[in-house]
Formats: C-alpha cells, sequence, structure tokens
C-alpha cells in the first residue's frame, strides 16, 4: 500500500510545511488555497496575514504554541482591533497550522475572542468631525490617512474602495469616480465628487507628480515598502497613521470605516431618498437601511420640534372633555 494511502506522505509534507520560514509558509498556502476559493477569498486572507507574519517573524511554524497565539490575540486585542478580526486572523493562523498537522495540538488551549453582533459604527458629532480633520492636516506623515478620510466620508467608500482607485477611474470634468473594486458585486458604481473630495484627489495627484506615480494606469494609494514606492501596486492599508491620527484627536477606536457610515448617516439626515442613498453607497443591507429610516424620521422630527410655539391654547377642563369627545366623533 502506498504511503499516501497510509497518511504518511500527508504526514511528512505536512511536517515539511511547519519547518518552512512562516512567510514563506504563508505564501505556500496562499498557493494552494488558490485551487479551493475564489480570488476574493485569497486576496481576505492574504490581508489576514500581514499582522501575523509581524508577529511571528521569520521562525517556523513549528515552535508556536497555544501562548503565543495567545499573546497574538492580546497584542491585536490592546490595538483596538475588533473581536471578530482577530478571530479571522486566528482562523488562517488555524488552518496553517492544521496544514502543518500541528494544530491538535494546540487546540484546546486557544480561545476565541467574544464577537458583538454587528453594529451600527460610530457617528461623530460636528464637532469632533472637525477637530479629526484638522488634526489630520497637522502632520505630513498623516497625509495619506487624511486624504483617504476626506474621500471616504465624502463619497461613502470603503477602505477597499479607495486603495484600489487608479487615476484612470477619476473624472475630473464630470467631477466623478468610478469604482472598479468592491466588498460585493453590487458596490461597483459612479460615485460624484464634492469640492472637499475634489481637494484631497488634488493633494494626492500633487504627491504623485513628486513619487513619479501620476500615470492613468496608477494607483491613487501606491504601495510603499521600506521607502520603496511602487504605483503599480495598491498600498496595503494605513492603520499605524490612523490609530495615531485618533489617538491624538481624543477618539482612540474611531474606525476607518465608520467614515463610511459617518457619510450614510449625514446622508440620511439631509433627507436623502432610500433610492439616493443606495446609489451613492453600493450595496446596504436590509437592517442598515431600516437604521438609516430610523436616523432619517428621527432627524425630521426634530426639525419639526422647531417649529412648536405652544399655538394650543389650553381648555378647562369641561370644555376639554367635550373637545375631546368631539374629536373621536368626527374620525367615526
Amino acid at each position: 500500500m502506498c504511503e499516501i494511502q497510509l497518511g504518511k506522505g500527508a504526514s511528512k509534507s505536512g511536517r515539511e510545511f511547519g519547518r518552512k520560514a512562516f512567510s514563506e509558509a504563508a505564501k505556500v498556502y496562499l498557493e494552494e488555497r488558490k485551487l479551493h476559493v475564489s480570488e476574493r477569498t485569497v486576496q481576505f486572507e492574504k490581508e489576514r496575514l500581514v499582522p501575523l507574519e509581524r508577529f511571528f517573524g521569520t521562525g517556523s511554524l513549528l515552535p508556536i504554541k497555544a501562548e503565543h497565539i495567545t499573546a497574538y490575540q492580546k497584542s491585536r486585542s490592546a490595538a483596538a482591533i475588533s473581536g471578530r478580526t482577530i478571530n479571522m486572523e486566528t482562523g488562517v493562523l488555524r488552518r496553517m497550522l492544521k496544514r502543518a498537522k500541528l494544530w491538535n495540538a494546540v487546540a484546546e488551549d486557544v480561545g476565541m475572542f467574544p464577537e458583538r453582533s454587528r453594529t451600527v459604527g460610530k457617528v461623530l458629532t460636528a464637532e469632533q468631525k472637525k477637530m479629526l480633520f484638522e488634526m489630520a492636516a497637522t502632520k505630513p506623515d498623516w497625509l495619506v490617512a487624511y486624504c483617504a478620510g476626506v474621500l471616504a466620508v465624502s463619497t461613502t467608500c470603503r477602505k477597499v474602495e479607495l486603495r484600489h482607485l487608479r487615476w484612470q477611474d477619476v473624472d475630473l470634468f464630470d467631477r466623478t469616480i468610478n469604482i472598479h473594486r468592491s466588498k460585493r458585486e453590487s458596490g461597483r458604481r459612479l460615485v460624484p465628487l464634492n469640492v472637499d473630495a475634489l481637494a484631497a484627489l488634488a493633494r494626492l495627484r500633487d504627491r504623485a507628480e513628486v513619487l513619479g506615480a501620476a500615470l492613468s494606469e496608477h494607483y491613487i494609494f501606491p504601495s510603499c515598502e521600506n521607502n520603496h514606492v511602487d504605483p503599480t501596486k495598491p498600498q496595503k492599508t494605513w492603520p499605524t497613521a490612523w490609530r495615531s491620527l485618533t489617538r491624538a484627536a481624543g477618539l482612540l477606536g474611531f474606525r476607518f470605516h465608520d467614515l463610511r457610515h459617518q457619510a450614510v448617516t449625514e446622508l440620511a439626515e439631509s433627507g436623502a431618498s432610500d433610492a439616493t442613498i443606495m446609489a451613492v453607497a453600493g450595496h446596504l443591507s436590509r437592517q442598515m437601511m431600516e437604521h438609516y429610516s430610523h436616523v432619517r424620521m428621527a432627524a425630521k422630527r426634530v426639525a419639526l420640534e422647531h417649529l412648536e410655539c405652544g399655538l394650543m391654547v389650553a381648555l378647562p377642563q369641561a370644555n376639554a372633555i367635550e373637545s375631546a369627545e368631539a374629536i373621536a366623533d368626527a374620525f367615526q
């Protein structure tokens, strides 16, 4: 009977996988995943692997114990990363350790973080919003996060949508951006640009000219690793700058994604219809649309309360009773 039938071949393959450096094992893992999952899933797991590689360094998978995984989870939690994200990252690590036949040894001692039910994002007050962006403008190191933030709160764009924008997707004459890459197919859309968004793109264009990254096919947010700019690849993310920025503004825990919620909330409060919000923001779940309907009603209620001026004169008790009966009869 051959080794594969006996399971020996798989075990040997697992041991060899476990001896690889973490970054090399990650590459092999992703290549194997391409055979079984969608391109979007591979990209998603590649992004989850970034902090894992940073934490576990150049060592192999073999020395990883339950206490190391727990330490990783605690470090991510201390950085204000959500329980859901930490669990997704741990899930990728679990699959890699299973591939190396190492997971069973640690499984019982690795816990998952509690995940809060999906809640609506935070919304800043007008003062907080002003303070956040005024703070963002104070440091050159925050330029990318600043401009990305202005675009997000001015267009409802998600981080993944901004990261994959190219200069060819911007039409300054029609004042629009064409979203090609989104979380879902329904997220592809044409979004108009207001003055704030245009100003952010102008600042990014100046930066692109200096970096030599202003060709139409170049990414608006180009990759930059080890001080090397590659405009043919999109920037992974800007978490360090965003955390330091929100901390400086006294808003630690305010996620970049909350800017999308901020924009949609302000659209709802302005009285924009559901159809308009959906066209601008792309796909929104039923739950989210119901929430924004409540937001819009609350804004209308507050607006109408400003019209109150005590027009109804108080009636004597007897007359009030007669009046109430008359009103009831009128509706019968």
